[in-house]
């Protein structure tokens, strides 16, 4: 069976799920009375009335489709929140709900229809209001659906699955993309809540796709997805400004989300994978205004801690994430986030044994990774050095005895940073309970190095530790040239923060020249090649830069957090890319 039929088959299994669940809406219920009260529940949502939100869409989630939605996304950033079974299983049956409702109202087109759809263009005058919201809020579920089947299930058939649903869901953004700007609207509240809905499912994919490097775009090719030919700069300049639109769109029922993914977008994930900066002004400039409607809204508040860690200014970051905190106690869930984001402003200000209390809160109530967040207290205790008392010292030999055993698997892989751990366990008991600076080394791997070009005092410090560990004599161990490769390589990418380029290319240098003798730490070079490479891009020292990029790219496989380092050189190139290619269009 090919795929289109395995996709034809799935379908066919919804939409008999969906004649056998449906309920109709009372008559007295217009489309714009469910979304005036979707409305309603994503501003209680906002400001934290969460269980008011929720009663207020359950009653018609079984008939209205917008009521279904609001309904399964809430239990769906529940399932994310918590990684429990039930949470899932729960989000998974309210999508699927939600699916089923959607289907009711989409256009079911006849064969003479669709045959007509391939030789001429489609009048969507002819669709309803319904059958056009309809076909936005199923690709909007559709694609939760397709996250959330992978954690679900960790098999093959369930990627498959996930990406035949993401197919679809593309499929339908693109056809929304069409009735918006084709279709003639009689009334604007139909028009801007659709707009909203389409500026945000058309500027997430492309900021998706712009963000994937191109391995990874070509095995959503082999289970069907097909994008444009555009370039990478394309579908990252197109996503967004479609969420920006969405986003100005202020009266919208996905406003917010726009939003959101904005915030996220800049303040997270540009943050996280990329070597170059979000755009902190207009974050500065969403939050202001967010703040002002939902002044005690969990989600705003945390953003407001982001941005302000982002810019360095980790005093006020620690108290805007402690208010979002604290603002809310319906999900505890949400205070994990935080409790990360505490953990490392603590580390930068080498606070260890504050850092290390927040590491120790998500081991005990956190069900993500106990095997990273048992290794991070380990490794921020283990910073204090000679001011550990006797208990903290048998702490730190409990932790990292412990971590490798919580080791698990989601969507049938091994998480990178977990297997990277149990590594670093072994190699602490190899060489007689003793790690090199593993804190630090767990801030330059996080990519949170990027703090410390923003304040000297954190970049001098964190220098001083490095320059005194290079310094003592070392422990007597067969992973030498390993611990010196590594300190030179977070001596480098610190000096390269600290502006001071000859340097810190000295340093990078020297840790690449450790390549025959390292002996386990392979990840080491690779590293260096590209903290080299994005030195000399600093520098504006192109073609050099690309030359490294390229080399770390094709030369080296089969380390430790592979996947996180092409990320990275994925950015650069795109960067690289960007400075010779013009604009385009997408989607």
């Amino acid at each position: 069976m090919d795929l289109a039929s395995v996709q034809e088959a799935l379908e066919n299994e919804e939409f008999q799920d969906a004649c056998e669940t449906l309920t109709r809406l009372p008559d007295d219920l217009s489309l714009e009375a469910t979304i005036d009260e979707s409305f309603e529940a994503v501003h209680l949502f906002f400001n934290n009335k969460f269980d008011e939100a929720r009663n207020l869409l359950q009653p018609l989630a079984k008939c209205s489709m917008y009521h279904a939605l609001g309904l399964a996304v809430f239990k769906y950033l529940e399932a994310i929140l918590t990684f429990e079974e039930e949470h899932i299983s729960v989000a998974s049956d309210a999508l699927k709900n939600c699916i089923n409702v959607c289907n009711q109202y989409r256009r079911k087109n006849t064969f003479t229809e669709s045959l007509g759809k391939m030789v001429k263009k489609t009048n969507y005058d002819s669709y309803t209001p319904e059958e056009v919201h309809a076909e936005l809020c199923y690709a909007e579920a559709l694609l939760l659906k397709s996250a959330l089947t992978i954690i679900e299930d960790e098999t093959l058939v369930s990627f498959i699955k996930a990406g035949l649903k993401i197919r679809s869901c593309f499929a339908s953004y693109r056809e929304c993309s069409h009735m918006l700007s084709s279709r003639t609207w009689t009334k604007d509240c139909h028009k801007i809540h659709f707009e909203s809905g389409v500026r945000m499912g058309v500027g997430g994919f492309n900021l998706m796709i712009s963000l994937l490097p191109a391995r990874v775009i070509k095995l959503l090719e082999f289970i069907g997805f097909t994008g444009s030919k555009s370039t990478k700069k394309d579908f990252k300049q197109i996503g967004l400004r479609e969420l920006e639109t969405g986003y100005k769109l202020d009266k919208s029922l996905r406003q917010v989300l726009c939003t959101m993914t904005l915030l996220g977008y800049h303040l997270i994930i540009v943050f996280t994978l990329n070597h170059v900066e979000g755009d902190t002004k207009l974050c500065e400039t969403i939050l202001q205004k967010e703040l002002k409607k939902y002044p005690n809204g969990v989600w705003f508040l945390f953003f407001k801690g982001r941005l302000e860690f982002v810019k360095g200014n980790i005093s006020s970051a620690i108290d805007w994430y402690t208010k979002s905190w604290k603002s809310q106690d319906l999900w505890p869930q949400f205070h994990h986030l935080c409790f990360w984001e505490l953990m490392w402003a603590n580390c930068l200000n080498q606070d260890w044994r504050t850092a290390a209390s927040f590491a120790e809160r998500l081991v005990q109530e956190s069900r993500w990774s106990k095997t990273v967040y048992m290794y991070q207290k380990a490794s921020m205790l283990a910073m204090l050095g000679d001011n550990l008392t006797a208990d903290e010292a048998y702490e730190i030999e409990r932790l990292i005895q412990e971590a490798p055993k919580f080791k698990q698997r989601i969507a049938g892989k091994s998480l990178p940073m977990e297997k990277f751990i149990v590594k670093r366990s072994e190699r602490y008991f190899k060489q007689k309970k003793h790690l090199v600076l593993p804190a630090i080394e767990l801030l330059y791997l996080w990519n949170l190095f990027r703090i410390l070009g923003k304040d000297w005092k954190f970049a001098e410090s964190v220098f001083r530790l490095i320059e005194k560990m290079l310094n003592a004599p070392p422990v007597a161990t067969e992973y030498l040239a390993d611990n010196r490769a590594l300190l030179l390589l977070l001596k480098g990418a610190c000096l390269r923060q600290m502006n001071k380029p000859l340097l810190a290319e000295e340093a990078l240098r020297e840790a690449i020249s450790f390549e025959s003798k390292i002996k386990e730490d392979n990840f080491i070079v690779p590293y260096a090649v590209v903290e080299l490479a994005l030195l000399l891009l600093d520098q504006k020292d192109r073609e050099k830069a690309a030359a490294l990029l390229e080399d770390a790219k094709k030369n080296y496989t089969g380390y430790s957090l592979e996947s996180r380092l092409h990320f990275k050189i994925h950015s650069a190139l795109t960067e690289l890319s960007e400075k010779r290619n013009g604009k385009t269009d997408s989607m």
